[in-house]
């Protein structure tokens, strides 16, 4: 075996500028070997080289002219919450080796009441499984990643969070405050959505803690965080990819190295005008196309590179059902309706938009705008694709968006150091 450099990559993909959408070329044949081999439990490379295969000609051509937003998925797609139960007495009924993630949440106001839709994860991780540890020893050995390395060390990292064994029917019980509530039971995925209905004492604070209640013994924390949005003041929704962390989206080849073999790295000077904003009582809320595996590392990555707290919206995926096509799902069809979702939520209160031109944020800000005129007070794009404010693009999709409501940046030094 060949000594990898220390700047370690994933093998050259093939190049489909000039290759039809529907003719994807084989990837490279040790990464081909390792997957034909460990296809069963290696979802996480499968899918990482499809990814690659498939990115869509669009992506590299003029943005289309914006379009409205598409409606919601239907229940089919995504099943209605669960309602939540109280009763006394109850734990989750977890296993030592089980882990458990209380993802964040947002409280909307219904009537009198605060409603949240509430996400719980269990799942048991790759390390009691030999199969799965195996899988992960062959693709670093496919891969060349060196001993010691960081790409080898974050490999494997990154690889077990798409390696775990999801667990069903799972029930989980959590205290928010004095009460507990009895969440539905987990799906196939190991997800469930439970529907809560709060009162004001519930959440007196605009970042309430929710926590796990365990089987007596069981010492271990489970915590998440419910974000009360309130009918007025003022959120931040930001983009993840390229706005705030490093991704080079638009490169496959760059994208999928700095998923799996690199440690995030901050936009600079990114986290410090979140900050300023966060300080002068703005709430955030991070919505990301990345997969709900990731989590972890996002939740890492924002903590570590000091962006403020929030509440955080991802992708869900599971490679054995049609879950997994939502990976390479129109940037819009996903992201719309979450945003929506949140304007709908507190229509007295004002928005700000902070995304990149690597994708499709400018197309989905500015129907967003649209839509919801008298929300929408800022739309912020970072540039990084070089077009100026006055390409075809902008001029395109900004039509009709007044001036002052949308800004290009290329440094965030050139961000408002107040919102409006």
């Amino acid at each position: 075996m060949s000594t990898a450099p220390s700047d370690a990559r994933l093998p050259v993909l093939p190049d489909m500028s000039r290759t039809p959408v529907n003719r994807p070329r084989r990837p490279a044949a040790p990464v081909l070997a390792a997957i034909r081999a460990l296809l069963p439990a290696l979802p996480v490379l499968a899918l990482a080289l499809a990814a690659a295969a498939c990115d869509p000609a669009r992506q590299q051509s003029p943005a289309p002219a914006p379009a409205p937003a598409p409606a919601p998925p239907s229940s089919a797609a995504s099943p209605a919450p669960a309602a939540a139960e109280q009763r006394a007495g109850v734990t989750s009924d977890l296993k030592s080796d089980e882990d458990l993630r209380l993802l964040p949440a947002v409280a909307v106001r219904d009537g009198d009441r605060w409603r949240v839709d509430l996400r719980a994860w269990v799942f048991e991780p790759e390390e009691g499984s030999w199969r799965r540890g195996a899988a992960v020893e062959a693709l670093v050995a496919a891969l060349e990643l060196p001993p010691g390395s960081e790409a080898n060390d974050v490999f494997r990292k990154r690889a077990r969070a798409f390696l775990v064994d999801n667990e069903s029917g799972k029930r989980v019980v959590v205290r928010i405050g004095t009460k507990e509530h009895v969440l539905g039971v987990t799906g196939a995925n190991g997800h469930s959505e439970t529907t809560l209905h709060l009162d004001d004492a519930d959440l007196p604070a605009p970042l309430t803690p929710v926590t796990a209640v365990l089987r007596p013994g069981d010492a271990r924390s489970f915590t998440g965080t419910i974000v009360r949005l309130d009918a007025t003041g003022l959120s931040v929704v930001s983009d993840v990819d390229d706005t705030i962390k490093i991704s080079e989206v638009r490169d496959k080849q760059r994208l999928l190295e700095r998923t799996f073999l690199k440690e995030f790295e901050p936009v600079p000077a990114m986290a410090a005008a979140y900050q300023r904003w966060a300080a002068a009582g703005a709430t955030f809320h991070y919505l990301s196309a990345s997969p709900w595996q990731l989590y972890d590392a996002l939740v890492e990555f924002t903590g570590a590179a000091g962006f403020p707290a929030g509440s955080m919206h991802l992708k869900l995926f599971r490679p054995k059902d049609s879950s997994f096509f939502s990976l390479f799902q129109d940037p819009r069809e996903y992201k719309a309706p979450l945003l929506r979702a949140l304007l709908r939520g507190a229509p007295g209160r004002r928005f700000v938009l902070v995304g990149d031109s690597g994708e499709m944020d400018p197309e989905v800000y500015a129907a967003a705008y649209r839509e919801f005129p008298d929300q929408v007070v800022a739309i912020y794009i970072r540039d990084v694709t070089d077009e100026g404010r006055d390409a075809p693009r902008y001029r395109t999709v900004f039509a009709g968006v007044p001036e002052a409501r949308w800004q290009i940046f290329t440094d965030p030094a050139e961000l408002p150091p107040t919102l409006p």
